[in-house]
């Protein structure tokens, strides 16, 4: 897998990027000085060129310089995001600059190769001076590149390339010098014209190299990001938990990278669940992503039956509804909803019909799915107020419940006995702890044996729950 070094700058970094711009600044004044003089000298459109190509770089280099000095300035209320774009404004300014340096190189070589002539003269300090330049160049160039591979650098790397670019222009321009000299040696006039030819051969190479640098520093400014990042970060996203990647975007602001995803999980995820997937999510980014600012949001996915039951409570609960008992059944090519639901006491028909059909209206518009609705309207009820049964209640309870124990041969302790009572009426609730292998069926079963023995023998009796268990669950 590929990883791709977001570079976040230290305290350490951010000097070691000042201090290698700064000495290209001291390497481009130099340079300029010795080209210009020797240009001068010997009338070589050649030198001027490379003395006025290495005069813009030295604006550039001090633009870098600038530039990543400001670019490790920490994020504020106006720049949230830092202030790494300074670097990618200042290789664009970069690149206007060398498209100028060609325009006047290419108008000046024109000039002297068809409408006029200039002497020059190939002489020792002219080779010299370019020769200095390369050694020069090379180890400017040498020393950009580290760093600007180091941390990420669009700025650095910008000026790396003008430096590099001048040995390439500064062997042409040596090339072009050589011909000048063989032209006096050997006589021929023509190849004096070879240092135009150079200074041509020059500007090609910088609309060049100008042209890809241009191209890569708008797609930064733009927030492009390289080829198949992306894919990657969706991949290594899908960590245990993760259903499916929503979104995926990545932004590069000079050295740093911000890295913004959007996970599906399941709808029952618990809380401390997700914290750990967006955990395991974010440390996954970053091994391709070292250093990047990385948030990750998780989003519930639901899905089939489990859709239509979320989406049916959620339009319930806006009418001040609530329901049970939902259905769902495929019949002849059709998908049919059945449900019960609640509605206030003091509705009548009327009220509760037209409510109801403006709630499963709402059903048949939120789920197309959904042929048919079919509801069964019934009253929330009001609150009981309900009291603890007396002695007489709980004793007759607890001796129906050891008789049938003991009748039916059933494995099954009945414990957390509650009887409750109203003033005409009893409500009981019970545990019952049965084989974890019995099947649910059987223990369904026996449950209805109990309540209907309940019942019978406890005329009084409104409501029974029982809850079945594995002894696990008894015992926790």
């Amino acid at each position: 897998m590929t990883t791709h070094d977001a570079g976040i700058p230290t305290p350490t970094g951010d000097h070691e990027k000042k201090l290698v711009a700064r000495s290209s600044v001291l390497a481009a004044v130099f340079l300029t000085l010795i080209k210009l003089v020797i240009g001068i000298i010997t009338g070589s459109l050649g030198i001027l060129s490379e003395a006025a190509h290495s005069g813009l770089d030295l604006v550039a280099a001090g633009v870098t310089w600038f530039a990543v000095s400001v670019s490790s300035s920490p994020p504020d209320s106006e720049h949230t995001y830092g202030h790494g774009k300074i670097e990618n404004l200042s290789a664009l300014f970069e690149t206007f600059l060398l498209l100028l340096t060609c325009l006047w190189i290419i108008y000046e070589a024109i000039q002297r190769l068809f409408f006029k002539e200039v002497e020059v003269e190939a002489n020792f300090w002219a080779f010299l001076v370019m020769a200095t330049s390369i050694v020069v160049d090379i180890s400017r160039s040498r020393a950009l590149y580290r760093v600007a591979r180091k941390y990420k650098s669009q700025a650095l790397e910008a000026d790396a390339l003008h430096f590099a670019t001048d040995i390439w222009s500064s062997a042409v321009v040596i090339g072009g010098l050589t011909l000048v000299r063989l032209s006096d040696v050997l006589g021929v006039e023509w190849l004096v014209k070879a240092d135009a030819i150079a200074a041509l051969a020059v500007a090609g190479i910088v609309i060049y190299v100008s042209a890809k640098l241009g191209i890569r520093t708008i797609s930064a400014l733009l927030d492009a990001v390289p080829a198949g990042l992306q894919d990657e970060i969706v991949y290594v996203a899908h960590v245990p938990g993760v259903l499916k990647v929503k979104r995926a975007r990545v932004r590069i602001a000079g050295p740093e990278a911000f890295a913004d995803l959007t996970l599906m999980v399941r709808h029952d995820t618990t809380l401390e669940q997700a914290h750990e997937i967006a955990d395991q999510a974010e440390e996954a980014v970053r091994q391709i992503l070292p250093g990047a600012d990385v948030v990750v949001h998780i989003e519930p996915l639901v899905r089939g039956e489990n859709g239509i039951v979320n989406t049916v409570r959620r339009l319930a609960a806006n009418h001040g509804m609530s329901t049970h008992a939902l259905r769902i059944y495929d019949v002849a090519e059709r998908r049919l909803l059945e449900l019960h639901i609640e509605v206030e006491d003091s509705l009548s028909v009327d009220e509760a019909h037209a409510k109801v059909s403006i709630f499963e209206s709402e059903i048949r518009s939120a789920l197309p799915s959904i042929d048919q609705v079919v509801s069964h309207i019934e009253p929330i009820g009001e609150p009981e107020e309900r009291q603890r049964g007396s002695p007489d209640d709980e004793s007759l309870v607890y001796t129906v419940l050891q008789e049938l124990k003991e009748r039916m041969g059933q494995e099954c302790r009945f414990h957390q006995v509650e009887v409750h009572r109203t003033e005409s009426e009893l409500f009981v609730t019970l545990h019952c702890t049965v084989d974890p292998d019995t099947a649910i069926v059987d223990a369904h079963t026996f449950t209805e044996e109990v309540e209907s023995e309940l019942r019978s023998r406890i005329p009084q009796l409104n409501r029974v729950v029982i809850h079945v268990e594995p002894p696990d669950a008894d015992e926790a």
